[in-house]
């Protein structure tokens, strides 16, 4: 017998928003120690989602992480404007992540310091992520 399914796209759906309440990761003593949550949460969603590359690790997503590696060689008139528009794509998949802005650059012999504000809906902190081209 076949089920029967009619109705079902005609139910009440709710949408929840995925939890920022992760372990804490204390990146000086290489170690996982507690929770985390909101804010500083988010924080480091960001810095983890920037160091990793994307579509190295079958264990993320497709929509987690960030492409940089292929700048490696290329002008910097190409790499910078490239950072900052894969810096935000990699970002806002979240729907936690409202905007980024702000982006500044340092550039040094081959190697980019950029600099930016994201803002959450926990509030907005600054992240930076280095880049070698």
């Amino acid at each position: 017998m076949i089920p029967a399914n009619s109705g079902f796209l005609q139910e009440n759906f709710a949408i929840e928003e995925p939890t920022t309440r992760t372990y804490r990761m204390d990146l000086e003593g290489k170690r996982i120690r507690g929770f985390t949550d909101g804010l500083e949460a988010m924080v480091q969603i960001v810095y983890k989602k920037l160091q990793t590359e994307r579509h190295r690790y079958l264990i993320y997503s497709r929509n987690f992480a960030v492409e940089l590696e292929d700048l490696i060689g290329e002008p910097i008139s190409f790499v910078i404007p490239e950072i900052e528009s894969r810096i935000r794509e990699a970002l806002l998949w979240d729907t936690r992540i409202t905007s980024v802005t702000d982006f500044t650059f340092d550039v040094y012999k081959n190697y980019v310091v950029t600099t930016f504000r994201v803002y959450t809906v926990y509030g907005d902190f600054v992240a930076e992520r280095v880049v070698n081209f």
